[in-house]
């Protein structure tokens, strides 16, 4: 798989921590932004998928709102 995987998260956010176990369970290296302390990437997050909630998942030029393991898994075949 070579997709760039990024996600926009939150330290406390439920299905961020669920994203990033599956990602890992997979073998997927991903790069995290933590949005609640990351204005500048917050606001990358809110351009790129017009959401304010997390997560935000890209896959290669696929964006991706909150934890779809369908979505993520269809992507990252």
């Amino acid at each position: 798989m070579d997709k760039k995987i990024r996600i926009y998260s939150t330290p406390y956010c439920v299905y961020c921590k669920m994203a990033k176990e599956f990602f890992t369970e997979k073998g997927l290296i991903y790069e995290e932004f933590d949005v609640s302390e990351n204005v500048e990437k917050r606001k990358e997050m809110i351009d790129k998928s017009g959401q304010m909630g997390v997560p935000v998942i890209e896959i290669g030029d696929e964006i991706i709102i909150g934890f779809d393991k369908a979505r993520i898994n269809e992507l990252v075949k």
